[in-house]
Parts: structure tokens; sequence; C-alpha cells
């Protein structure tokens, strides 16, 4: 699962980093079944000599730890939060500014650790915008997400002792409370001796009653620790594991596979990134927080962060948050919409000037939806009650919506055409109307959505790091989520504002980290970026 194997017939090695030479040496992985006999000894030789060149080579003590992925739905998605709070509720240094809270209930890539002697097995997420390692106790009893999860037993492990001091961490959906301990934790075929950890005893119900993983393990900085408890990655080079002062993160974008990507402790694999990487200086402290210049869309510059802005790497979340004067920009050039708005505008561009013609023809207004193939009863009394209930809650819970949201929203339309007939309009005024008021529809869920068929047509949305530009892709930036049978298409741009002087702020999450190799390189506070091998 974790380490450089030599299994069966494949050997695989990697390429140590020097973080002053930034040279290294390749190693490639051979499958020895699929090459003819004339190749099997030179093969064999090759193999034996790289083999020893890393042994002889190379002290590098390498942990690679595999992601799986778990798909999102829009469930997952629509719970997604990144909001900003005033207090730094997880530090106990009240003069640290917080940027952000989030949740994890749309956190996509976990892999595994040990904790404790004999290790126990935990799944985690990985997570660069935080830096406390938790996971679920045996003595977390009365919450019911831990029931769900592997936990924690401290009296099976022969090297663990008890800290006692309580916290809470909060998240944007909810939160944890626990209490700290200390025990030796594996990561790949390393042990990080007397780590400390938190043991969880209260678990949010959501997200975490339906997450894969149990657990989190922060690679942020010591300043954002909970009681300044030493990040694993500190203690891995305090101990000797790792002599090059990196850790390296790759990310699948690959959305038909479980494997998620890498993360590779001490040094890179060549095989994740093409060309070389981009390095920038970590600007701030904390959180892995690097200056960000202009933003394009396409060859469009949106000027908010002209002069620079920061930015902060979070692979604890797929979502790219932003000024929201940014992101209203962004979507608006890739016409995302609310689910609302965008369902009703489909209908409309569909169906609208048949409806508009049967009425005028003179059929009965609540027979139209059922010939057009929309709806399979007379249900057209209930839509002023419907439009009454979404825009004046501005929800759609209770609603009839999600249960044949193309019925309603025909349903809404020919009743908004009834009404502009009445005032005489024309029929271009009319569809401008319709389309305004589809428009006006609330977003309940808030996020915004595209069609699917036009993802080739999107322009690139490109960030400015380094005095470089780093496109993104509308592969790169939207999500495709499965419901159902289909696959919706959501914008992974969402609106944040922070104030001066820690804003404006962009939060560069999974869809920016799969685009590009990172390399965060803590021996000289830096971070680097290579065109991700996806």
């Amino acid at each position: 699962m974790f380490l450089l194997p030599v299994v069966g017939n494949y050997v695989v090695a990697s390429r140590a980093y020097n973080s002053i030479t930034n040279t290294g040496f390749l190693v490639t992985k051979i499958n020895l079944r699929t090459m003819g006999i004339k190749f099997l000894s030179p093969a064999i030789c090759v193999c034996t000599w790289i083999t020893l060149w890393v042994l002889s080579e190379s002290s590098d003590g390498l942990a690679r730890i595999t992601l799986k992925k778990q798909p999102l739905d829009l469930k997952r998605l629509n719970a997604a939060r990144i909001t900003r709070v005033g207090i730094e509720s997880n530090v106990n240094d009240q003069e640290t500014d917080v940027i952000y809270l989030k949740n994890y209930l749309d956190t996509q890539y976990y892999g595994e650790i040990g904790i404790g002697s004999p290790s126990q097995r935990f799944s985690v997420v990985f997570d660069t915008a935080s830096s406390n390692l938790w996971v679920p106790s045996s003595k977390c009893l009365f919450s019911i997400p831990c029931h769900f999860h592997s936990r924690f037993q401290a009296s099976s492990s022969s090297t663990y002792t008890k800290i006692g001091i309580p916290c809470t961490i909060s998240y944007g959906t909810g939160g944890i409370s626990g209490f700290f301990s200390l025990d030796h934790v594996k990561v790949g075929d390393i042990v990080v001796e007397d780590q400390e950890f938190i043991e969880v005893t209260k678990e949010a119900f959501l997200p975490f009653l339906i997450a894969k993983y149990d657990g989190i393990l922060g690679l942020g900085f010591q300043e954002i620790s909970m009681e300044r408890a030493t990040p694993l990655w500190m203690n891995m080079v305090h101990q000797g594991h790792i002599d090059h002062k990196i850790f390296s993160l790759w990310l699948s974008r690959d959305f038909t596979s479980e494997f998620g990507g890498e993360i590779v402790f001490g040094g890179l694999d060549w095989r994740h990134f093409r060309g070389g990487h981009t390095y920038v200086p970590v600007a701030g402290t904390g959180y892995w927080e690097i200056l960000v210049g202009d933003v394009f869309v396409e060859d469009n510059s949106t000027g908010v962060c002209k002069f620079g802005c920061a930015a902060i790497l979070d692979s604890g979340t797929p979502l790219i948050a932003g000024p929201t004067a940014i992101v209203d920009e962004i979507n608006r050039a890739i016409g995302a919409e609310g689910i609302v708005t965008l369902e009703c505008k489909s209908v409309v561009s569909k169906y609208g000037y048949a409806l508009w013609d049967n009425l005028v023809s003179g059929i009965r207004p609540d027979i139209l939806c059922v010939d057009v193939g929309l709806c399979s009863y007379n249900g057209s009394k209930r839509v002023r009650g419907l439009l009454k209930t979404v825009v004046e809650n501005g929800t759609m819970e209770g609603s009839e919506l999600g249960e044949a949201p193309m019925c309603t929203f025909c349903e809404m339309i020919v009743f908004w055409i009834q009404v502009q007939l009445k005032q005489q309009k024309t029929k271009d005024l009319v569809f401008q109307h319709i389309n305004q008021l589809c428009e006006a529809l609330p977003n309940p869920i808030g996020k915004s959505f595209v069609n699917c068929d036009y993802l080739e047509l999107l322009p690139d949305i490109s960030f400015t790091i380094g005095n470089k530009s780093f496109p993104l892709t509308p592969h790169h930036y939207i999500l495709k989520v499965q419901e159902g049978c289909m696959t919706v298409c959501v914008s992974g741009f969402v609106g944040l504002d922070v104030l001066l002087p820690r804003g404006p702020l962009w939060v560069l999450g999974d869809r920016f980290l799969s685009a590009y190799h990172t390399v965060f390189d803590f021996g000289n506070m830096r971070v680097g970026f290579a065109k991700s091998a996806n």
C-alpha cells in the first residue's frame, strides 16, 4: 500500500530529491512479464544496478502514501462550506487571525496510517490547511459517527501515553472534541515516535457519519496547531526519518478510479509531473500561504488581484474560493448558474416557443405540459403555490420541485406566458422577461451549475504565480458529480470575502492541486508547482 515495493515482477523505485541542487536520479517501473526473453537478462541487470544505486548513493527515507478517492455526490457537495470567521477557534493564540472555516463532508482524498504498538490502522485526510492529527477514540461512546469508523484503543498499545489536555476544533458543519495523547505513528515504513494526537470523544453528526475516512492529519504549520502540538511532518525531520525537508502531493483526476493520487514525504516522484517546478516563497505563517497575482478569464484580467492577493493551499477541500467579485465574473463567463435557474432556462430554451404557439392557438393551458411530455398528469393548479413557496421562502424544501422539476418549470413558464399575453407583450419581450424571472429564482444550495455538453467551449481560468501563468481548463475547475444515472457539472469556484489586511484571499483546493503537482518545501519555506502528469 505504502512504500517502494519489489513485488512479484514489478520493481519500483523513486527519484531522490535534493533541495539544494534540484538534482536526483531516475528509476522506472519494469514489468518483466511483458518483455521478450531477449530483454529479460538486461532488465534484471538494470533493475539490480538501480536498486544497488538507491541503497548505496542515497540515505533518503521516503514515506509514500497512496491516496484513495471517494466520489462526490450532490449531498456532499451541497454541504461544502468555506466561510470567513473572525477569531481562530482551534488555536490558543488569540492574536492569530483565522481565515476561514470549512467542513470535510466534501473531502475526496484520504490515505492510511497506523497509530500505536502494535499499529492500529486509520484512514485520514492529509490536509495542508490544518495542523493537528486526530482519530476517533474507543472512549467515544455517545457520538454516533464514531461507531462507523475505526477507534483508537489506548489499552492495546504498549507505547501509549495519555496527556489528557481537552480540546475542541470547530469546522463549518460542526466539530470534534477530545483530549491529547501520545503514541507512535506509522506513515508508510516510517515510525514517528511520541507523536501528539487527539483522541476524539465527540464528533459532529455531519460530516463524519458518512465519511469514508476516520480522521484528519494536518500538514500545516505549528502556529495553527491546537495546543501548539508539533505537526507529524516536523517530527519526521526532528527524528531523522527524512533528510530532505519536503513533501509532495499528486492528485489524480481520473473520475472513474478509486486511486486518488500519492503523497511522498522526503522527496517527490518524477512520474507525477511534467517539466520543472516553479517555486514561490511561503508568504504567511501557519498556513501554506503564497502570493498570487492577477487572475484571467481567457486573456481578460479580472483586476482585483492585479497587485497581489494571498492564497492558501488546501488539500482538504475540492473547491477554489476567492473574492466574490472575481468568482461572480468567472461564473458568468462560464455560464454557471444556480440549479433552479439552470433547469428553468433549460425548459425555456427547449420548449418555450412550442408552449407559446400552443397557447396562442387556443390549446388549454392545463394540458400543455402533458402534451410536450414533461408532465404525466395535470398538476397546473399547484404552480402558483409553488412559486409563492420558492420566492417567499427562498428554499425548495418541502416543495415538489425535487420530484418532477421539468414538469414544475414547464407549468411555471406556462403561467408566466399567460400573464404576459394578457398584457399584450410581444414574443421577444415575453421570453426576455421569462429568462429574467428564471435568473431571479433563488439558489437554495448555493452552488453554480453548468451544462455538461458545453465544457469544451468554456474559457481557461489562469492564476498568475511567480510571474508565470497557471491555467485551469474546464476539466480542472468543473466538478463532475454523479447523481443517479446522470452527470451533473458544478463550478468549482465559490465566493469568499476576507477584508484587509489579510484579504483579498484565495483558497486553492483540489481543483487547483489536481492540475499541478505541488512540492511543499519547508526546508526553504517555499512551494513549487509543475504540470501534473494526469
